[in-house]
């Protein structure tokens, strides 16, 4: 049984691969752990899925990382206690999966969808030595965290999936290309998709983002 700083969903890898890899996911604004744990049936099944729920309640089901909000001009202001907490709880808590199920960093992607996409991409930034990747759906990159990245060498051989829809009126896509150029200088591998679409995982983006999961997970991390 896994204890966790976060209440979580789980779906074990399947019992017949040794080295089994970790799936850590997170949802966006307003919603809870059951949202992306409903991929779990779609995802690979050498990979075990933890699924979080976020520590701030906005009501009934209703969670988020951190409080935001939008500013006349279209400048997003966040709590940044709130951020900072969250992002060491995610931290914390992906550590101890880790290490309760045996399952090393070089085997360990961090996802999100949106505000959980932010905390994954801030993870991966500034605690890379906990992850081999990070999977981050439709989101932003706080320059918050720009600051705490860390040294380049702990970033060299990581991986990062980043996907965008065309149409997001929650995110724009500009966001997503504003990550891509901030990661150019960096040594992380970048796949980076963008899709027909509103702020949404839709089939194709699901079945891309899988079958790089399926290509990161079989082939040997380069270092």
């Amino acid at each position: 049984m896994l204890d966790l700083p976060l209440t979580f969903l789980q779906r074990p890898a399947a019992p017949h691969y040794p080295r089994p890899w970790l799936l850590v996911l997170m949802h966006g604004v307003g919603s809870n752990e059951q949202d992306l744990f409903g991929l779990a049936p779609h995802l690979p099944e050498h990979f075990h899925v933890v699924s979080l729920r976020a520590p701030f309640r906005m009501g009934p089901g209703s969670h988020a990382w951190f409080d935001f909000s939008i500013e006349p001009n279209g400048e997003r202001s966040i709590n940044e206690a709130q951020e900072a907490q969250s992002r060491a709880l995610v931290a914390q808590t992906v550590q101890a999966a880790s290490d309760q199920l045996g399952i090393p960093p070089e085997r360990v992607v961090v996802g999100g969808f949106s505000q959980g996409g932010i905390m994954a991409l801030s993870l991966l930034l500034t605690q890379p030595a906990l992850l081999h990747a990070a999977m981050v759906w439709h989101s932003r990159l706080l320059p918050q965290v720009v600051p705490l990245t860390a040294p380049a060498d702990a970033l060299r051989g990581k991986q990062l999936w980043l996907s965008h829809g065309t149409h997001d009126n929650v995110i724009p896509l500009a966001h997503a290309q504003a990550i891509v150029h901030h990661m150019a200088p960096l040594p992380v591998a970048v796949t980076y998709r963008e899709f027909p679409g509103a702020h949404e995982i839709r089939p194709a983006e699901l079945s891309a983002t899988v079958s790089w999961l399926q290509a990161l997970s079989t082939t040997p991390p380069a270092f």
